[in-house]
């Protein structure tokens, strides 16, 4: 019985844990959808991508990218934004894989195609999130690229939900500062 016991002590301190981190992450994806909300032009938006958004996620690059519809070499317009030529984005996704991965977020390491367009960095990128953003019809695609240092941050075993939410709340701002 006290075996018993101790295995069921055990789980539960396990589920409780898991409760404790599902919380906290939630809050911080709460707390970064808020921040996404307070600037009140475009360039405050982008800025805040860097400056209060990025800190509040606990990663070191968060960069917004999107198609021009150009063949032209990829550009910098602000620190946060890179505008690319059609095809980079569906690129950028794929990883240097032949297969396409579809439009669905992915959590892996950094991939050599990605590295650039995190842009500087104080440490090197070493896991990413890649979440595509589907802007609507004839618009072209955008992607939001979240770099961390830390090999373990960004999984393809974790779950998404979080960040899926993150990232529709980001497509929807995002469309709303386009339409201006």
């Amino acid at each position: 019985l006290e075996t018993r016991l101790d295995r069921l002590e055990t789980a539960h301190e396990s589920v409780i844990s898991a409760a404790y981190d599902n919380q906290s992450g939630m809050n911080t994806i709460h707390r970064a959808v808020l921040s996404l909300l307070e600037p009140m032009d475009f360039e405050a938006f982008l800025e805040n991508l860097e400056s209060s958004v990025a800190p509040i996620l606990r990663v070191e690059t968060l960069r917004l990218i999107m198609e021009s519809g150009t063949t032209s070499p990829p550009r910098d317009v602000a620190g946060p934004l890179g505008i690319v030529p059609t095809g980079t984005v569906a690129e950028l996704i794929s990883g240097g894989r032949r297969a396409p991965r579809g439009d669905d977020i992915i959590l892996r390491r950094a991939a050599e195609q990605t590295l650039p367009h995190h842009g500087a960095s104080r440490a090197p990128i070493r896991s990413e999130a890649l979440l595509p953003i589907d802007l609507g019809a004839g618009r072209f695609p955008a992607l939001l690229l979240m770099g961390s240092a830390d090999l373990s941050r960004f999984n393809p075993a974790h779950g998404t939900d979080l960040l899926r939410f993150f990232g529709q709340a980001f497509r929807l701002v995002l469309i709303s500062w386009l339409r201006e």
